[in-house]
């Protein structure tokens, strides 16, 4: 029974041309771990230290990009049938996306002043890096549609692609110009990519009709889509931040960096899966059994998978861990124990809250994922200065799973609700 479920479960991700998905994050991941080792060849530890410590601040903010207008044109328009509409939805997050990201920037700008930095050059990086926010806003509305209008192919290519300019300026740019290279690349490859798509998403320029679902709903629903997203965003974040902060030491930011850098690539994993299905699951949300199977699928199958990746990981990390570099093998506890944490996510985070999303409970992600926050920020103010990095490993991965069980009960009791209030 269990391997039937997973072979349908395989084959209908297949047929929604998921196959794309995976192999395109696959190989864009791999480039990824590329362009990290060039950034790490032609940068200072120091250097790279502070504009990875700069660039997180500016990671978690960016899912707000647009205030979360794109995580509304995803859920809204998968309910909508009607293609017109669908348009007027996206030309709507487009308009209003784009004004909130300059509201964004102007706060940041400014509030950046305000603040005292631990490491030179953290300011200079972070206002620099907060103009990241409108072509990643631009380039997330892009991807969003082609997954709305079913089109996994290109959005799968526009995931390879985007990795692949990123490698190719991070190379030639880190070598003549080093940090200020690396900030360069990171700005300029959204915006290529999104140039090369944006034509593919068959979107009319009109004036904007204001359809039904544009409501104060539809941008409650984002801001807290939003909100959840940076928050856990932040979740990731805040190990490194606080490493910086509480050991003083920007090289223990690089090494906390490389060494949680496998762990967290293989989130793809269940993320490849849920993009792919997200649009399909949403639009069948009310029927019940196709719901209860796809959870059973789901389940089972990463369920086998995270096994399998915790053993690999206990034999063969060091192994891992020496192809970045060899000075990272000595943390290959730390590494072992956020192995053991990402598979909290794989079974159950990933799955339920994005069916929490799915029923237009996002605020639900958002309280889970603050609850979440605030036990991380205590428990490493103890654990970092007693264990060090191994102390903020230990954290996430008790938190991955957490977030996970919460997610998982606040589901099944509001799905019920749903179910009934649709009768």
């Amino acid at each position: 029974m269990t391997l039937n479920l997973i072979k349908t479960y395989i084959l209908n991700f297949l047929k929604r041309s998921g196959s794309y998905v995976f192999l395109a994050t696959i190989f864009a991941k791999i480039l990824s771990l590329a362009a990290s080792w060039v950034a790490l060849q032609f940068i200072d530890n120091q250097d790279l230290g502070i504009l990875l410590f700069s660039y997180n601040v500016i990671v978690f903010i960016l899912p707000i990009s647009g205030l979360g207008l794109h995580q509304s044109l995803l859920r809204f328009s998968a309910l909508n049938n009607n293609a017109e509409d669908k348009n007027h939805i996206f030309l709507y997050v487009l308009k209003y996306g784009l004004i909130s990201c300059l509201v964004l920037i102007s706060i940041i700008i400014s509030t950046s002043f305000f603040i005292s930095f631990q490491f030179e050059k953290a300011q200079f990086f972070i206002i620099i890096l907060s103009f990241l926010l409108i072509p990643a806003f631009l380039f997330e509305i892009i991807k969003t549609q082609l997954r709305i209008n079913h089109d996994n192919k290109n959005y799968a290519y526009s995931e390879f692609l985007y990795s692949l300019i990123f490698l190719i300026l991070i190379t030639v740019l880190t070598f003549y110009y080093q940090e200020n290279g690396y900030v360069i690349s990171l700005l300029l490859a959204p915006v290529l990519v999104s140039l090369f798509f944006i034509k593919k998403i068959k979107i009319k320029a009109t004036k904007i009709k204001i359809v039904s679902e544009l409501n104060f709903q539809f941008w409650r629903y984002g801001f807290f889509a939003s909100l959840s997203n940076v928050v856990t965003q932040l979740l990731f974040a805040i190990d490194i931040l606080l490493i910086g902060y509480l050991i003083n030491d920007a090289e223990m930011v690089t090494n906390y960096r490389y060494v949680s850098i496998i762990p967290f690539s293989l989130l793809f994993l269940p993320r490849v899966f849920i993009n792919t299905d997200f649009v399909a699951f949403t639009e069948k949300i009310l029927d019940k059994n196709y719901i209860k199977t796809y959870i059973k699928s789901y389940i089972q199958m990463f369920t086998i998978l995270s096994f399998l990746l915790i053993m690999f990981s206990y034999f063969f990390g060091s192994f891992l861990l020496s192809l970045l570099d060899e000075s990272f093998i000595k943390y290959q506890t730390t590494f072992f124990i956020l192995m053991l944490g990402i598979s909290g996510i794989f079974i159950l985070r990933g799955l339920f809250g994005n069916l929490l999303s799915s029923i237009g409970k996002a605020h639900i992600n958002y309280y889970i994922a603050s609850i979440a926050l605030i036990i991380n920020i205590i428990s490493n103010y103890y654990l970092i200065p007693k264990y060090g990095i191994k102390g903020a490993a230990i954290t996430s991965a008790i938190l991955m799973w957490l977030t996970g069980l919460f997610s998982f009960i606040c589901f099944k009791k509001l799905y019920k609700r749903v179910l009934l209030k649709a009768k």
